[in-house]
């Protein structure tokens, strides 16, 4: 009985004071600060929100394109397509097996892609040489990047007429026109590369007394490289925009000449054709710089990886 008591009396006694029961744990204050939630979310088994877009799906990239085709089966089918101003995916695919089987589609397309290819070339060339001047010079800058800002200014479809007149309708006039869009976006990208450089690493540079070479493979090329990969991509787009045009001048032969001769016959099927041929060789000649990109920026990562 006694016992009882005893034992009745330290249960009810104060805290503080002799023979007390300890405090429990639940008095202590709740920690605080920024690593509280984060410990809680952790022992919970919350992970943290993902902000970036997510993984890669192979070939997802190919969704859009699939769909957009979908589309224009399924509406050709339900009948909201006039085939006599867009022809269906059958009809279309039925036009493109006869110009295979008769030779006409790849002969044209191989003329169309030796003067995508050539005005590429070229144009890609003159606009990483004149970034170069003009972002690794003042005095190169002075006088190239002016004429080369009012050119942005210009069309170079503005030019046809002038160039036709120079140049003639020939091949070199073509390959020119192709040339002129592409090194202007090569230009443009490759000096805001350039000349967005950071100015400390030219610093240390010159503090370890780089020479002038190893410069510009240690420094100036990692740091321009980014700009001259959106400016190549974009000159690939603009190379077969011109060749749209062109081809349509006065040509002989390429996919444009083809897609021309079938508006004179109202042939919708073939021009559809020479549509869609444009758009895979302006499709997978992105998908190839971005592979070669890719591979080139790899010590890169963005959220694109």
């Amino acid at each position: 009985m006694s016992e009882t008591l005893s034992r009745a009396r330290t249960a009810t006694a104060p805290p503080g004071t002799p023979g007390a029961p300890p405090r429990e744990r639940a008095d202590r204050p709740a920690p605080t600060g920024s690593g509280a939630a984060p410990a809680e979310s952790a022992r919970q088994g919350h992970r943290p929100r993902r902000l970036g877009p997510g993984r890669a799906v192979p070939f997802g990239r190919l969704i859009g394109p699939v769909l957009l085709v979908a589309v224009w089966w399924l509406s050709s089918a339900l009948g909201y397509l006039d085939p006599r101003i867009l022809s269906g995916p059958g009809t279309v695919l039925a036009t493109a097996s006869d110009l295979v089987s008769t030779g006409r589609l790849q002969d044209n397309a191989l003329v169309s892609l030796q003067r995508a290819a050539l005005g590429l070339l070229f144009g890609v060339l003159a606009g990483v040489l004149l970034a170069v001047v003009a972002g690794l010079s003042r005095s190169g800058e002075y006088l190239v990047d002016g004429p080369l800002q009012i050119k942005r200014a210009i069309p170079s479809l503005a030019l046809l007429p002038l160039l036709i007149l120079w140049l003639g309708i020939g091949e070199q006039m073509k390959v020119t026109v192709i040339a002129l869009g592409v090194a202007v976006n090569v230009y443009i990208n490759t000096y805001a590369a350039l000349t967005g450089i950071d100015g400390r690493h030219v610093q240390l540079a010159e503090s370890l007394r780089l020479g002038r070479w190893t410069f510009l493979r240690k420094v100036v090329a990692p740091g321009a490289l980014p700009g001259f990969f959106v400016g190549l991509r974009l000159g690939v787009t603009s190379a077969f925009l011109g060749l749209i045009v062109v081809e349509q001048v006065n040509a002989t032969s390429g996919i444009g000449y083809m897609m021309f001769q079938a508006q004179q016959y109202a042939q919708s099927d073939v021009i559809i054709v020479g549509l869609v041929a444009y758009g895979i060789f302006g499709y997978a000649s992105d998908a190839l710089v971005r592979i070669i990109e890719r591979r080139a920026l790899s010590w890169r990562h963005t959220l694109a990886r």
